[in-house]
């Protein structure tokens, strides 16, 4: 489609299950002939460079500086598999170059490798030993003290190969690590006790960073546990591209590739071109609601927004509009580009009524956003492959009828479910947002912002997709107009931008680390979509 940004800027990362990067890595050794210990080599010291990248403070300015005396205190906590040869093949890096000594690191493993072992893990416990770091077979009381006084934790525990919840000494590390918590603790891959298979109440190694070696593992974006990662550090490289992209359960969006997607707004459009949105919002005491899902529409780039509610509410928001056209009540509507229902609108029979009577539209082609109340109303409907619905964790539990840390512990495949049984995609908000379509896609984006953990940012988001569908649609006619191709409205791209949208605008130099008034947080995303989608005169191909 014409005014489309070149997707090739930025690709989304992969997400894989546990089951698929160990087939990974089988492939790996017996189709490309990478060999075990040359793979964990190339990752721990992968691991160690993006360390002294991401977090140089732990270490000081340079090695020489270290040298002089100011070397951390590192203590590895390594399990039995390659996730701890990882973990021995990081420290030792860091050795090499200075940035560890054998005197102020120690290693506690659950089991030494054997004489006749010759594994990646054996052989790292070689080198290390070679080194003159002590490693010691895990002892609580020993680790006791000498974990009180580290600066520095390395998770090594357990990977990807984990099945159910930790236990032994594994479970005894996690623990112990737990009681300092001045140290800073950085998980190899993934936190220890983190799998696919998570349930609440399993324990988990928590880290303030995760080195997470490619491909980037989907549980580690679990809501339930997405904390326990910190801060997410990837480290590629370890693996052909050709590959890794073999394998993918899900993808990791960010604001440059999911803005990528969306049409751009032409040079000479005007403001039908950019799409017309209707919405439907607000009730008495839930004015605000409707107030900011107009401006969400208004920030994303709608050409026209119209907001429709109670004759009871006119006089509020009238003075207040600019730019939007309010309307008390009525049934009589223009033709929008995508209809928007539910922002603080209540659930009484007019509202289901009302609600029923777009179903038509969403039938012919018209973009329907589904939010809050609307997402109740809509419980038994069965949608044609046009709607949004964003619920949060609490919405979408009454919605789906299940509970909602069941939800948070383990979302991809309830989502993808409903998102099919209802043929409509399905915006999960949380601090880890997922976007599920009825074909199976799936995305996530990384949030972690809790300045948007307050009433009105969900609104704004319902108004950025409506406007990003509107515009979707609008630029379609047109060009169907010409009879020229054009992209049909996709209901997961849209919802992707949307989402990566609000994120990027809560990380914004000018909102970051202050409580907001979620308009601040409209003014923000607009600048942010402007610069997007403008096109300013030049066609896409031409930058």
């Amino acid at each position: 489609m014409s005014g489309v940004s070149p997707a090739s800027l930025v690709s989304p990362v992969k997400l894989v299950l546990a089951e698929q990067a160990r087939a990974l890595d089988a492939e790996a050794s017996a189709q490309w002939g990478l060999n075990p210990c040359a793979l964990v080599e190339a990752a721990g010291r992968s691991c160690a460079e993006m360390l002294l990248q991401a977090r140089p403070g732990l270490f000081g300015k340079s090695a020489a500086g270290q040298r002089a005396g100011n070397i951390p205190a590192i203590v590895v906590l390594a399990g039995s598999g390659n996730n701890a040869a990882d973990a021995l093949v990081m420290l030792r890096a860091l050795m090499l170059r200075g940035f560890a000594g054998a005197s102020s690191a120690w290693v506690f493993i659950t089991r030494l490798p054997g004489a006749s072992e010759k594994t990646p893990l054996s052989e790292a416990v070689l080198a290390i030993q070679k080194l003159m770091i002590p490693v010691f077979v895990w002892d609580p009381e020993k680790a006791r003290e000498i974990l009180a006084g580290a600066d520095i934790i390395i998770d090594g525990i357990a990977g990807t190969g984990l099945q159910g919840s930790l236990h032994g000494a594994a479970l005894e590390m996690v623990k112990a690590a737990a009681g300092n918590t001045q140290a800073a603790k950085i998980a190899i891959d993934i936190p220890s006790g983190n799998n696919d298979a998570w349930q609440p109440g399993m324990p988990v190694f928590q880290a303030d960073a995760t080195l997470a070696i490619e491909p980037l593992k989907l549980c580690l974006y679990t809501p339930a546990v997405r904390k326990n990662a910190g801060n997410i550090l990837p480290v590629g490289g370890i693996f052909p591209a050709a590959l890794v992209g073999q394998y993918q359960e899900a993808e990791l969006l960010c604001w440059e590739n999911a803005a990528a997607r969306i049409p751009r707004v032409e040079a000479d459009a005007y403001k039908y071109e950019r799409g017309t949105v209707e919405i439907r919002a607000g009730s008495l005491g839930a004015a605000g609601a409707a107030k900011l899902a107009a401006s969400g529409a208004q920030a994303a780039g709608a050409g026209l927004v119209r907001l429709i509610v109670d004759p009871s509410l006119y006089p509020i928001l009238a003075p207040w509009a600019s730019g939007v056209m309010v309307v008390a009540g009525g049934e009589e509507r223009f033709k929008p580009d995508a209809a928007l229902l539910g922002p603080g609108w209540g659930r009484g029979m007019d509202r289901a009524r009302l609600l029923e009577s777009y179903l038509p539209l969403e039938e012919q082609g018209l973009p329907l956003i589904l939010d809050a109340d609307a997402i109740s109303l809509a419980k038994g409907i069965i949608f044609h492959g046009n709607a949004i619905l964003t619920p949060h964790a609490g919405e979408f539990a009454a919605y789906a009828g299940i509970p909602k840390e069941e939800i948070l512990a383990c979302p991809a495949p309830v989502l993808r479910r409903f998102a099919k049984e209802k043929n409509a995609c399905i915006l999960f908000k949380s601090h880890v947002l997922y976007i599920a379509a009825p074909d199976g896609s799936l995305a996530l984006i990384d949030g972690m912002c809790p300045a948007l953990g307050a009433g009105g940012s969900g609104d704004l988001l319902a108004g950025f997709c409506a406007a990003i569908a509107a515009r979707w649609r609008a630029i379609d006619a047109r060009w169907r107009a010409i009879d020229a191709p054009a992209g049909h409205f996709d209901p997961y791209a849209c919802a992707g931008a949307a989402a990566a949208l609000l994120i990027e605008a809560a990380r914004s130099k000018e909102i970051a680390g202050r409580f907001i008034d979620p308009a601040e947080l409209a003014c923000a995303a607009a600048a942010i979509a402007g610069r997007a989608w403008l096109s300013n005169g030049i066609r896409s191909g031409d930058e």
